[in-house]
């Protein structure tokens, strides 16, 4: 993760539709540029949380509920909300009987009871790679471990893990929480953690907690999940290169956050986070010939997109794409929902 990879770079320039081509691959390395990270935007959970909304509005039709945001991006709740979606914070603001739908972050196991009292129609949305976390603090909880918590306090990925073993999680949110955390020195500990963290800063915390607990053990498999590792370290190879690195996503988006000071940590002269290209500032670039652009596991390709028009406003016609993983994982959407597509799909018979 901390070694330098080699760039796999295509030389592209933006048409206005939002597509490329290759008229200024020969650009002057002077010449005004952006290193577009790749892989970046949605990640295989947020995309089927994403489709699992607009396929249930088509399907049921409005309104569909959805408790908390589907994810983490302005621009996808309000595009939703156009749809049809309501989202709300508690299962219990929905009429009884209706649709919802729980977000990618998963939800603890008390608020399917409560969806079951009111008689919801419930869709489960939540990350394949964060029920694989819950999974593990319920096995860890019945083997009976007391499970350290690596995660932000209040999001809502550590509220539904927390949830599934509460009498046995302990929160602990970075190495400076770790130094002073009260833990059994002689039971049995494992550390599980938010699926959005820092890889460095995680690895960080465990040390720390190993130096002070000898019998912390690691999970089985890395929480953290493929696509964060990916984006950050695709930011760790750009940010050395950029006088000014963007990162598109909500501010309520951990891992667009994390981003951000990744590229400050990796040398990035500086780093500005953005909901899209309306926050852009000319000043921010007026000294730069090198910009960075990348987008959090949460931001549709749309609004880098945007960006990209923006930057080429302002001199940045140049973009070199920086390609250091690639992904193909998808994932199934969830099974009632697919249950009930097919049964839509059939044709009636008498």
């Amino acid at each position: 993760m901390t070694s330098r990879q080699p760039l796999a770079v295509a030389a592209r320039a933006p048409l206005p539709d939002g597509t490329y081509d290759g008229s200024m691959a020969d650009a002057t390395p002077t010449s005004k540029r952006v290193l577009l990270a790749a892989p970046r935007g949605y990640c295989a959970g947020v995309d089927r949380a994403v489709v699992t909304v607009e396929k249930a509005l088509d399907l049921y039709g409005p309104p569909v509920y959805v408790r908390k945001e589907i994810v983490h991006n302005k621009f996808v709740v309000e595009s939703l909300k156009s749809r049809g979606a309501i989202f709300v914070d508690e299962v219990a603001e929905i009429p009884e009987g209706s649709t919802v739908v729980f977000s990618a972050h998963g939800v603890a196991p008390v608020v399917h009871e409560d969806a079951a009292t009111r008689e919801l129609r419930t869709i489960d949305a939540t990350c394949p790679l964060v029920t694989k976390v819950h999974a593990e603090a319920r096995r860890f909880s019945g083997e009976g471990y007391q499970i350290v918590l690596i995660g932000h306090e209040g999001h809502e990925e550590v509220v539904g893990t927390t949830g599934e073993a509460p009498q046995a999680i302990t929160l602990v949110q970075d190495p400076n929480e770790a130094r002073t955390v009260d833990l059994p020195s002689d039971g049995k500990l494992v550390w599980l953690s938010q699926t959005t963290l820092s890889v460095d800063e995680t690895l960080q915390t465990v040390d720390v907690l190993k130096s002070r607990f000898p019998n912390l053990v690691s999970p089985p498999s890395d929480d953290i999940c493929y696509a964060t590792q990916n984006r950050q370290a695709a930011v760790k190879v750009i940010a050395p290169q950029v006088d000014v690195m963007v990162v598109v996503g909500s501010g309520n988006s951990s891992n667009s956050v994390r981003l951000a000071e990744v590229a400050l940590e990796s040398g990035a002269g500086a780093s500005y986070r953005v909901d899209s290209y309306r926050e852009l500032q000319p000043q921010w670039f007026a000294d730069a010939t090198q910009v960075g652009l990348t987008s959090g596991a949460s931001v549709p390709e749309l609004l880098v997109d945007e960006v990209l028009g923006w930057l080429k406003e302002q001199g940045f016609g140049a973009v070199e794409e920086v390609t250091t993983a690639e992904e193909s994982l998808v994932f199934a959407l969830p099974p009632e929902l697919r249950r009930d597509l097919k049964a839509a799909a059939k044709p009636t018979t008498y």
